[in-house]
């Protein structure tokens, strides 16, 4: 933590157990109700996002990375690909001295809903 001012990491120490919802969104689209209404088991509905397009990683709401899907421990995971900054722009994931971990490490939170682990 040394790459931190000290206010930023008492700021980390006092909001570090703060719990933040993060999701991924493999896409969207828009039907017509009708088409809804016929929807049934084995109906097949195409997204706006190509399957080797990267996919957003937002937490409450704000798009804080983009990653590919991949499999850790039989559950879905995402492998970060890029990290987007306070202004919006993508910033490479291999850009970090830190590695694949990210600027705070690899996160581990069984108290967090579904108990998934982000690691690299």
């Amino acid at each position: 933590m040394s790459d931190f001012s000290p206010s930023s990491r008492s700021a980390l120490h006092r909001f570090g157990n703060v719990g933040v919802r993060l999701s991924v969104e493999l896409g969207r689209t828009e039907m017509m109700l009708r088409d809804v209404l016929l929807l049934g088991e084995g109906s097949t509905v195409a997204l706006n996002r190509l399957t080797d397009e990267a996919l957003d990683l937002t937490a409450n709401g704000r798009v804080i990375a983009r990653g590919e899907v991949v499999t850790q421990n039989g559950r879905f995971a995402l492998k970060i690909l890029s990290l987007v900054g306070d202004d919006g722009v993508l910033e490479t994931a291999g850009d970090s001295s830190a590695g694949n971990s990210g600027p705070l490490g690899p996160v581990s939170d069984p108290a967090m809903s579904g108990g998934a682990d982000v690691a690299p």
